[in-house]
């Protein structure tokens, strides 16, 4: 069917398209065998899509990743439908209601100073998850998503501990740590040649030392996953200027010493923060 040139589809439009797709007799052969399981990687990368157009400030690429995102929440409630458990309105119902309740200075009588100095979202929050029996074995980092990535889950399980009392102070001592994990990994690798088990502490080493930097990051109010995106990109960019440099001599990066290639960064550094 020729597609109207005036048409805009809408959000129902959008449901019913989703819903032909996953027809078992007349759809997509590949949506239809489509699980959450098996959606979910693309749910990640979509939104992590997302941040990238946001990062780009390419406000036409966000329009088309936003879509691909909500195309990923529609398919999941699609699924859920099937099965029964809930639809896209109860998501909706859902989330709205969560706003609403944990916005009281916005939809109730809670005054914008009392949000902002009480922690009332923290506070509400907890209430809706309810008091932790202690002896039922459950923790209060059971609910921190294992999907995430690594350096963000290291900040929300040293926040939810922080909650608890297990923090330290102040940033002096983390940092300390930081030294501390870092004389420890010089003396692993020091003695990984002797086997596949100083291997295993290297490694381990390390990602006690990247724990330790994310707390750092925390005590900071730094975003470590956005400061490292940052450092990538400007590795990138110092790089690609590298690589221009030796291409105006005719050459490439494999064909220079790394003495050379480091002069050539150490130059690109200092025009950037000239």
């Amino acid at each position: 069917m020729p597609e109207p040139a005036a048409k805009r589809y809408t959000l129902d439009d959008l449901l019913a398209v989703m819903a032909r797709l996953r027809d078992k007799d007349t759809g997509c052969p590949w949506d239809v065998e489509q699980t959450f399981e098996t959606i979910a990687p693309y749910t990640i990368e979509e939104a992590y899509e997302v941040a990238d157009a946001i990062a780009r400030g390419d406000p036409d690429a966000l329009k088309e990743e936003l879509g691909d995102l909500l195309l990923q929440v529609v398919y999941h409630a699609q699924m859920a439908s099937e099965e029964r458990r809930f639809g896209f309105d109860d998501v909706v119902d859902g989330i709205t209601r969560k706003m609403i309740r944990r916005h009281p200075h916005v939809f109730a009588d809670a005054s914008r100073d009392e949000f902002l100095t009480k922690d009332l979202w923290g506070r509400i929050k907890a209430e809706e998850k309810g008091e932790r029996d202690i002896t039922s074995g459950t923790s209060r980092l059971d609910d921190v998503p294992l999907a995430l990535p690594a350096l963000t889950r290291a900040v929300k399980l040293q926040k939810r501990a922080a909650k608890a009392g297990f923090d330290w102070p102040n940033l002096a001592p983390v940092i300390d740590k930081a030294e501390e994990e870092i004389a420890e990994l010089r003396s692993a690798v020091s003695q990984s040649a002797a086997g596949a088990d100083e291997a295993r502490r290297v490694a381990e080493e390390f990602g006690d030392l990247l724990f330790v930097m994310a707390n750092i990051a925390r005590h900071l109010k730094v975003d470590p996953e956005a400061a490292l995106r940052d450092a990538n990109a400007k590795f990138v960019r110092r790089f690609k200027s590298v690589e221009e440099a030796l291409a105006k001599k005719g050459r490439r990066p494999e064909d220079a010493t790394l003495e050379e290639m480091d002069a050539l960064w150490d130059e690109v550094k200092a025009s950037e923060k000239g």
